[in-house]
């Protein structure tokens, strides 16, 4: 069965980015695990893996328009928590948690380089 293995966030401030992911992964029971040749490994508790990362063309790192990178918790309040988590190490506002109609509770933010992240919990997860 094919998944997700790592999604790459481009940052022009690294070592701010990488202080971020620290505590953001930290709070989703991840951690930072090893440097590659232009960024820093960080896992998600045991799942999916985020590569900060200098852009390999050495141009600036922008947020790319409607990328999001969507990362699914495991319980309803983990959506608020972590938001507020984000929010606290400098992420803004996308839009507040909350439930989004019969999909489950999400809330979204900018991470302090602009790219877009929800958090989320499916009303599925909660009837299992």
């Amino acid at each position: 069965m094919a998944q997700i293995g790592y999604v790459c966030l481009g940052s022009n401030d690294f070592d701010r980015a990488c202080g971020f992911y620290d505590a953001l992964t930290a709070e989703l029971g991840g951690k930072r695990l090893f440097p590659t040749p232009h960024g820093q490994m960080f896992r998600l508790g045991s799942g999916a893996m985020i590569m900060v990362t200098r852009p390999y063309n050495e141009q600036e790192a922008h947020p790319g328009n409607g990328t999001m990178l969507a990362i699914n918790v495991d319980a309803q309040e983990d959506v608020a928590r972590v938001y507020d988590k984000a929010l606290s190490l400098g992420a803004t506002c996308e839009g507040k948690p909350g439930p989004r109609a019969a999909f489950g509770d999400f809330a979204y933010f900018r991470d302090p380089d602009g790219n877009k992240i929800a958090l989320f919990f499916s009303a599925r997860q909660a009837k299992q």
